[in-house]
């Protein structure tokens, strides 16, 4: 996305400064960045890669997270996956932001571990959700970090669409937690 963003979260933004909800939200996650809106083609490319077992399509939609970073880089040393609870990873067989990950971290050459960030608690998928407040709830506390594996890095938390930016500043605040020094956010889409 072109058009000026609030520092933070991604969204836009017409002034280019903090939004009304990172004005008022002390957020643990550095800031959130999508090159895409959640829409059209993309659309259709994220539910054919999540819903439809399209798996091949992750290392092209990677390469497009790549050509992002080449332009807009995050400070970032280790690629970390938002975790999927392991009963919905068993029915989808896959998690799809680990795909993206992985590809990430070959095209770009870092490192990707998706064994410190789990999540623990099992919560309804964010899409089924009727507002930003039950997102927000639906993901405080559902992450946690297992080890110190990623103490005093920077990180880059990968994720197929942002919404509300819940699931991604949960996961920084259990990064943050184990002394992570920056989160930041990268999804392939965002939806405004």
């Amino acid at each position: 996305m072109k058009e000026p963003l609030c520092p933070r979260c991604g969204k836009p933004q017409a002034s280019g400064i903090l939004c009304p909800v990172c004005v008022r939200v002390q957020a643990k996650i550095d800031g959130i960045r999508s090159p895409y809106r959640f829409e059209e083609v993309i659309r259709k490319a994220v539910h054919q890669l999540k819903y439809h077992n399209l798996k091949a399509l992750s290392f092209c939609l990677a390469g497009l997270l790549a050509d992002y970073l080449q332009s807009n880089p995050l400070p970032g040393e280790i690629i970390v996956p938002v975790p999927l609870h392991p009963r919905r990873l068993k029915e989808r067989g896959y998690n799809q932001s680990s795909l993206l990950a992985q590809g990430l971290g070959k095209i770009i050459n870092l490192p990707v571990i998706e064994t410190c960030l789990i999540r623990v608690k099992k919560t309804q998928p964010q899409v089924k959700t009727s507002n930003i407040e039950e997102r927000w709830e639906n993901v405080t506390d559902a992450f946690m970090c297992r080890d110190e594996k990623l103490r005093g890095k920077q990180v880059i938390l990968i994720d197929d669409v942002c919404t509300s930016g819940a699931t991604l500043e949960s996961c920084g605040v259990a990064l943050k937690n184990k002394g992570v020094i920056s989160a930041w956010g990268l999804t392939l889409a965002r939806e405004i």
